[in-house]
């Protein structure tokens, strides 16, 4: 069973109501320049409007006409205010260190004439990508000993040396850590229930 198979039906039903909210919140068209930072064509198939969109990540993708540009979040290789919309999606939590994130954050405010910045809330009591409660609240080391009985561990089946980047890979950002990345951009709190889910770092740059 493949892991993203596992959770789908909840990423359907999320997505769809973020990509209604970010189509209607910064008026998309199909002439808007976007740049997704680590975002994938297949992701823009489902979106209700297609507008420019040129794909940024460390590899090409081989499967997809979309522009692409290769390089870093961390140092994108693009003219200031370059893009009408620097959009990213589940990615800068992806970026392993305070630092790298921040590097990213500032990176994608000088590129953007506005911003769409999404992560999930580690306050929110679901890890997601292990899809396991509670454990991205404990202590890391005990967090690598788990990581392997977690749900997506279990179905997984990750060997030693996949945990051991992963821990590297994924941090977690709280609500005001999202405010420190982006100052004085609007964070959108988008709830399961009465909960933060995840946020969303908006506006103009």
């Amino acid at each position: 069973m493949n892991i993203h198979d596992a959770y789908r039906p909840f990423l359907g039903y999320f997505r769809g109501a973020r990509n209604a909210r970010f189509v209607s919140m910064v008026n998309l068209l199909p002439e808007t320049t976007v740049l997704d930072v680590g975002g994938t064509a297949q992701y823009w198939s489902s979106m209700p409007v297609m507008p420019r969109v040129t794909l940024l990540n460390l590899e090409r993708d081989q499967n997809t006409d979309l522009p692409q540009i290769v390089g870093s979040a961390c140092q994108l290789p693009c003219e200031d205010k370059s893009y009408d919309i620097v959009f990213s999606n589940s990615v800068i939590e992806h970026l392993g260190t305070w630092e790298n994130q921040k590097q990213a954050a500032s990176e994608m405010v000088r590129v953007g004439k506005r911003i769409w910045i999404q992560t999930p809330n580690k306050g929110f009591f679901v890890e997601p990508h292990l899809i396991t409660p509670f454990i991205h609240w404990l202590p890391r080391a005990w967090q690598r000993r788990l990581l392997p009985y977690t749900i997506w561990g279990l179905i997984a089946k990750p060997d030693a040396a996949y945990c051991d980047g992963f821990m590297r890979e994924i941090r977690l950002l709280t609500l005001p850590e999202m405010q420190s990345l982006f100052p004085g951009h609007p964070i959108i709190r988008e709830k399961f229930g009465f909960i933060n889910k995840s946020l969303i770092a908006i506006g103009t740059s």
